[in-house]
């Protein structure tokens, strides 16, 4: 039997040395994965076949490990066992074994008593196991042993640090993450995988509260692998934190340099070892950290972030840039995946118009809502009805309300996006109506505010059960409130347009309506004041005025920022409200 895989494992070593020595960086790669499946099937054989007579029975690997080390001799086997026992270990670990590990290991160093580790954070039994393990010379110089297994070892040592350290950053354990992380960093791995060390360090003494700490471990990352981008990426995320918007602008540039030029071809040299620390530590999760921006993520983050700054005229043009990508680039630049900080694509239109429209480039404000317009047409139902009483009202302002007990939920995801696609539209025509009136053009610009308020009324939002509609919408759907503001604005800017024209009466009645919308409408109520004055109506001038001066005092300090309260998912629906007139909304590095 020992003949029988023996020469299978020489003819698999012979093999390996080959490729290892002759192919290039790609195919090298390929040999690795290929000589590891290889391997791993070679040891199930061996498991198979040589344990200790145990053969056929229906036995776990665990199982029989354990069989086999009570009844074969210690002595005799010694050598071979624990060389088996830290292949073993390897193909238990990338499978994310970890309690399996640990058994063999108290099996092969015959403890009886868990072991501590005396890492702070908590037990950790395992590294303090791989750290005590003597495991015998295997002959370095012999022909057929392709890896020592003490490197092996080592590299368990490290890989097993790593992937705990993760864990427990990932469960919210920012002590224990950062001591095993720490640990990690000192073991035997590539300089690619210590730079993936310090990102997961950096990561969590940002969420530790320490940036500056944070930016210390992301630069060691990059000084490691300079193509490690995730590391700038994560760094402009901490400029961020830290409120340096120069810092932060000049890492998004640098990011998006890099992602944009062509990548650098691979090295023709990989690296000789058939057990590596990478093959070993991949987790979903850890993937999802170490994942790099697309190019149109950073370049809407510069976009939205000389936007805040002020640099309209730089932000304008990333915006344009962005779009060309949008509508004419590739679709793997167009990133789907929900961690994307790069939002809706009507989103992203209704933002670049009011950048454009903020440096006064009207006509081009007009053309990029105009794409939104025809995008979302045919998406817009001629009328869409949401039923309301099937949500507790008392749920008002949370982001997740939920359904009264025994009632179905009646607005469903179809109507949810029907709505957006209302709110998209109606916001591109508010855009178009306040682009017309800086061009002087009054009578187009009340054709685009009339056409958004057409399109709010496609909206009816209904209760049966005679509870407030306000208090129901706020609850149950936050983007009503989000339908309020623009029908806010459409009526002011609608009004404003009358008396341009001279049509005061109907600029009144605008004013009116608008107070009716958001009775506490501070610019509202001014239009309305003013024009009270100018059609001679001084008495209902003086009274609203009074009225206005006893609900000053009331709410001093208590004026609510616009867009303050729009759900995060609409907030950049309504740029004319949170960025036209207030400065553009704050916005995170992923979407909620």
């Amino acid at each position: 039997m020992e003949r029988l895989w023996a020469g299978d494992c020489a003819q698999l070593v012979r093999s390996w040395r080959v490729a290892s020595l002759s192919g290039s960086g790609r195919a090298t790669k390929q040999a690795v994965l290929q000589h590891r499946r290889a391997f791993e099937k070679l040891l199930q054989k061996i498991q198979v076949l040589e344990a200790g007579g145990v053969s056929g029975q229906d036995l776990s690997t665990e199982e029989l490990w354990q069989k086999v080390l009570q009844e074969v001799p210690a002595e005799e086997l010694r050598a071979p066992l624990h060389q088996l026992g830290v292949l073993q270990g390897v193909l238990w670990l990338a499978a994310n074994r970890l309690g399996s590990i640990t058994g063999l290991l108290r099996l092969l160093s015959g403890a009886k008593e868990p072991v501590l580790s005396p890492c702070p954070g908590g037990e950790n039994e395992l590294l303090a196991l791989l750290r005590a393990w003597q495991v015998p010379a295997d002959g370095g110089t012999s022909p057929l042993v392709v890896q020592s297994a003490r490197d092996v070892r080592e590299i368990l040592w490290t890989a097993a640090a790593f992937l705990q350290g993760f864990q427990e950053l990932e469960a919210g354990n920012l002590p224990a993450a950062l001591s095993l992380l720490q640990l990690a960093a000192t073991g035997f791995c590539s300089k690619r995988v210590l730079a993936q060390i310090y990102i997961c360090l950096g990561c969590c003494t940002r969420q530790m509260g320490k940036p500056q700490t944070a930016l210390q471990h992301l630069k060691q990352a990059l000084q490691l692998d300079f193509q490690c981008l995730t590391a700038l990426s994560q760094a402009a995320m901490v400029y961020h934190q830290l409120g340096e918007m120069d810092a932060e602008l000049e890492a998004l540039a640098l990011l998006h340099e890099a992602l944009d030029s062509p990548p650098p071809e691979a090295g023709s040299a990989a690296s000789g070892s058939l057990v590596q620390t990478e093959l070993l530590v991949h987790p979903l999760a850890l993937v999802s950290l170490l994942r790099q921006p697309s190019p149109s993520e950073v370049k809407y983050l510069l976009a939205q972030r000389c936007l805040q700054a002020g640099r309209t005229a730089e932000a304008g043009e990333h915006y344009l840039d962005l779009l060309a990508v949008l509508q004419e680039g590739p679709r793997h630049q167009v990133p789907l995946h929900s961690q994307s900080a790069l939002p809706r694509i009507p989103e992203v239109f209704l933002e670049a118009a009011c950048a454009l429209e903020q440096l006064g480039r009207h006509r081009d404000t007009i053309a990029v809502c105009e794409e939104v317009v025809s995008r979302t047409s045919d998406l817009t139902p001629e009328m869409l009805r949401i039923d309301l009483s099937s949500w507790d009202g008392a749920e008002a302002g949370s982001s997740s309300p939920r359904p009264r007990s025994g009632l179905s939920c009646d607005i469903l995801p179809q109507k949810k996006e029907s709505l957006r696609c209302i709110l998209w539209r109606a916001a591109a025509y508010l855009h178009q109506g306040r682009a017309w009136a800086g061009l002087a053009d009054s009578k187009e610009a009340i054709t685009q505010f009339t056409r958004c308020l057409n399109d709010l009324l496609r909206v009816q939002l209904v209760s049966a059960d005679g509870l407030h509609i306000g208090e129901v919408a706020a609850g149950a759907l936050p983007e009503a409130a989000v339908l309020q503001k623009i029908r806010l604005l459409a009526l002011v800017g609608r009004g404003t347009q009358f008396l341009e024209l001279g049509r005061d009466r109907d600029a009144l009645m605008n004013f009116q309506y608008a107070l009716q919308v958001s009775p506490g409408d501070l610019a509202a109520a001014s239009h309305l004041l003013q024009t009270l004055w100018k059609l001679d109506r001084r008495q209902e001038a003086a009274a609203l005025w009074q009225k206005l001066q006893a609900d000053s005092g009331q709410t001093e300090g208590q004026q609510e920022v616009p867009g303050s309260e729009l759900p995060p998912l609409m907030a950049t629906v309504l740029p004319s409200q949170c960025c036209c007139l207030q400065g553009p909304v704050t916005s995170s590095y992923s979407v909620v």
